[in-house]
C-alpha cells in the first residue's frame, strides 16, 4: 500500500539542524535525501505555509494572503486573524470561498483519504483542509467530512507536551490503525517558544530537542510499517525559519499621521501585518492612495522592499479583494547574544502594545526565515543524498501526489527528484 507521512517541526530554520541538535532527523537525512536550498513563500507565515502546502500553489493562487487579512464583511475593511477559529466562515461570507483551489485532502478524498493532526493555531491547522473533505484534529476543533464534528477530538496542550502526547496518538491510532493515503503530523515547537524566547537559548534548544524526539518516533513507526509491506513516503521538514525581532512599527498611526488613512479605526485603509512584512489593503474610494502610500514606505528607515500592485506576483501574490501593497521592514545579518545571526524589525498595530525585541519572529524574506528544512525517506530515495537543486514547500504537495499516482499539473509546485 502506497502512504505519505508529512511532519513539519514548525518554525524550524535549517541551520539548525545537526547531528548535536537534532540526531534523529540527521540520521534520517543520512538515509534518506536533504534539500539544502529549501525555500519557503511570502509572507513566510504559518498559516499561508499551511494553504500552500496543503494546495501546491502560491497565496496569489489559493487566495490566503497572511497570517491576518483584510475582509469586507459588509462594513468596510477590517483587518482580522487568520487564526482565529471562526474565520474560515468570515472569508467564506466575504469572499465566497475559502480556498481558490483543491487541497490534498480534497484530491485525496476518495484515494485513501487525508488526515490532519496539527498543534499550532486554529486557522493554521483547519487551512489544511478548510472545507472538510477529509479529517483535521486541533485542540479548538476536530472534524471530519462535510466539516461533522468529530466523535474523537484532539485534547492536547500547545506546547512541547502537548506535541508528545498528539505524537504519540497519530502513530497509533493514524499511521497503525487508520491508515489513510496521506498523513500530516504538524508539531507547535520550535516555532512555539521561539516566539518567546531568543534564538539560541536553551528554551529555543529544548523545543529542538522536543520536536525532534516526536520525528524519531515517527520515523520508527513508518519503519515498522514498511517492514509490514507499506510503501511509505516520508517527508520531514518545517514550513519557514525565524529570526530576531529588532524595533516594532505601529504602521496604522503612522499612516494616520501622514494624512493617509482617517483615523485608527477607519476602514478605507486596512494594515495586515505578517511580522517581518505587511500587507495594504485599500477601500474603493480610497483605492487612488496607492501610489502615496508606496512612496510613504519606501522614504522609511525601517522598511525593505515595497511591492506596489502591479508587482506583487514577484513575491506570489495577487490584488484581490483590495490588496494594494506589500512591503518587507529592514533585515540584517547581525547575530544575538548566543551568535545567531538574522535580525528584523517587526510591524504591528497601534492596539497592540506588545513588545518583541529580541525574540524570535518571521513573515518576511529575510534570508533564514526563508530557510526551512527538508528531508525525504523513502524506497524511491537515493540514501545519504544532499542536493543543492532549489526547492520549496510548494514542492510537497506535487511530491506527495507522485507518489500516490495522482495527477496534478495545474500546481505551481513540482514533483521533486527523489533519485
Amino acid at each position: 500500500m502506497r502512504r505519505v507521512v508529512l511532519v513539519i517541526c514548525d518554525g524550524h530554520r535549517a541551520d539548525f539542524v545537526s547531528p548535536t541538535l537534532t540526531p534523529r532527523i540527521w540520521a534520517l537525512a543520512a538515509r534518506g535525501r536533504r534539500f539544502a536550498r529549501h525555500g519557503s513563500v511570502f509572507p513566510s507565515v504559518t498559516r499561508v505555509s499551511s494553504a500552500c502546502i496543503a494546495t501546491g500553489c502560491v497565496p496569489g493562487r489559493h487566495g490566503l494572503h497572511g497570517n491576518t487579512m483584510a475582509l469586507d464583511e459588509g462594513d468596510g475593511l477590517v483587518t482580522r486573524d487568520v487564526g482565529h477559529p471562526d474565520f474560515r466562515k468570515r472569508m467564506r461570507r466575504a469572499t465566497g470561498a475559502t480556498l481558490r483551489v483543491p487541497t490534498l485532502a480534497q484530491r485525496l478524498a476518495a484515494r485513501g483519504g487525508h488526515v490532519a493532526f496539527s498543534n499550532v493555531s486554529p486557522g493554521a491547522a483547519f487551512f489544511q483542509d478548510p472545507d472538510g473533505h477529509g479529517f483535521v484534529y486541533h485542540r479548538d476543533g476536530s472534524y471530519g467530512p462535510g466539516e461533522r464534528p468529530a466523535e474523537d477530538p484532539l485534547i492536547v496542550s500547545h506546547d512541547a507536551a502537548g506535541d508528545a502526547a498528539m505524537t504519540e496518538r497519530f502513530c497509533r491510532e493514524v499511521l497503525r490503525q487508520r491508515r489513510p493515503a496521506m498523513a500530516v503530523l504538524w508539531l507547535c515547537e520550535p516555532d512555539h517558544t521561539m516566539h518567546a524566547s531568543e534564538l539560541g537559548s536553551p528554551a529555543h534548544l529544548a523545543a529542538i530537542a522536543a520536536a525532534d524526539r516526536c520525528v524519531g518516533e515517527v520515523a520508527a513507526c513508518v519503519d515498522a510499517l514498511r517492514a509490514a509491506g507499506d510503501d511509505i513516503l516520508l517527508l520531514v521538514g518545517s514550513d519557514h525559519g525565524q529570526e530576531t525581532v529588532g524595533e516594532t512599527i505601529r504602521l496604522d498611526a503612522d499612516l494616520v499621521a501622514a494624512g493617509l488613512k482617517a483615523s485608527l479605526g477607519s476602514t478605507d485603509v486596512a494594515i495586515a501585518p505578517q511580522g517581518f512584512s505587511g500587507l495594504v489593503s485599500l477601500a474603493p474610494d480610497a483605492a487612488a492612495r496607492a501610489p502615496a502610500i508606496a512612496a510613504y514606505l519606501q522614504q522609511q528607515s525601517w522598511i525593505g522592499t515595497v511591492f506596489p500592485a502591479e508587482d506583487l506576483g514577484q513575491v506570489g501574490l495577487a490584488p484581490a479583494h483590495g490588496l494594494a501593497i506589500a512591503f518587507t521592514l529592514r533585515a540584517s545579518a547581525a547575530c544575538n547574544g548566543y551568535g545567531v545571526p538574522g535580525r528584523s524589525d517587526l510591524v504591528a498595530l497601534a492596539a497592540d502594545g506588545r513588545v518583541k525585541t529580541g525574540f524570535g519572529s518571521h513573515g518576511g524574506l529575510g534570508a533564514w526565515e526563508q530557510n526551512p528544512f527538508l528531508v525525504v525517506d523513502g524506497a524511491a530515495v537515493a540514501p545519504g543524498s544532499v542536493t543543492d537543486m532549489p526547492s520549496s514547500i510548494l514542492d510537497i504537495a506535487p511530491t506527495a501526489l507522485r507518489h500516490l499516482g495522482v495527477d496534478a499539473p495545474d500546481l505551481d509546485g513540482r514533483a521533486l527528484t527523489l533519485g
